[in-house]
């Protein structure tokens, strides 16, 4: 029965990428498979190709599909000590710039390019910085664009941050126009999409590539590093670590913080 059921799965994944364009081969199947067989059970579906045939059907259904391979888990300041160390030896390095191009890559919900521009306020003015924030995942970014939120996603935003940048929206907050202006939303694929064109001085791509294969891990920092200008740093989540970083034109120069190698004469 296991065999049946890995089979019919592994089915299912090639007609989504065929039906879809989403590429489910690339996370690592124990976890996708519990994930959805988990969502199929709530809705009553037994196998996975009669779940597809309703995926099809039913926009509303497939919504919750995509929300629910997406993993969209986020909150502002997540590690708040890697975004200080962020902070301190990456951005103070870079406010002096005229212009800056930060990418926030699989931002979910928003918070974490809000993040960003929160320190880069702190810093400098936001004009000449070009920050895009992109997701596989429509409705998150739906919700990015609103940029309202509860409370409970603001339990780590220091106090000061949360008077300047955030207002009171009811029983929830909504991020200041100022930042709201500063940040480009556009839905990409990390796995299947051509990668925006760079080079850009910061990407920050955090807890993603968990979910991810080694194929498709490799897949994605070689795409990253490949956007990045020379010297340019990656800031990865506090669980993950790119084992052999040089693979990819990266260096490991502070605790998951890569820079791009400078490519000497």
């Amino acid at each position: 029965m296991e065999r049946q059921v890995e089979e019919a799965y592994d089915r299912f994944v090639a007609r989504v990428r065929s039906v879809f364009g989403i590429e489910l081969g690339l996370y690592k199947k124990p976890q996708m498979m519990r994930r959805l067989m988990s969502l199929m059970r709530r809705r009553g579906f037994d196998d996975f190709d009669r779940f597809l045939e309703a995926l099809i059907a039913d926009p509303k259904l497939r919504a919750e599909f995509v929300d629910r391979v997406t993993i969209n888990v986020s909150e502002f300041f997540r590690n708040p000590e890697l975004w200080a160390l962020l902070d301190r030896e990456v951005l103070a390095s870079l406010s002096a710039q005229p212009k800056l191009r930060l990418w926030s890559a699989a931002c979910s919900t928003g918070e974490e390019p809000y993040t960003l521009l929160m320190l880069l306020r702190e810093r400098r003015s936001l004009r000449g910085v070009d920050l895009l924030a992109t997701d596989i995942d429509e409705p998150a970014l739906e919700k990015a664009r609103a940029a309202r939120y509860e409370a409970r996603s603001l339990v780590s935003v220091p106090p000061s941050f949360r008077e300047r940048y955030f207002v009171r929206d009811g029983d929830g907050y909504r991020v200041v126009d100022e930042l709201v202006r500063a940040v480009r939303f556009e839905r990409h694929d990390l796995l299947r999409d051509p990668y925006p064109p760079g080079p850009f001085d910061v990407i920050v791509n955090r807890n993603v590539a968990i979910y991810f294969t080694e194929d498709g891990k490799a897949h994605l920092y070689r795409s990253l590093a490949a956007v990045l200008r020379p010297g340019g740093y990656l800031f990865v989540g506090g669980t993950e670590q790119i084992f052999s970083p040089e693979r990819y034109g990266l260096r490991q120069v502070y605790p998951f913080i890569y820079q791009k190698q400078e490519v000497r004469p």
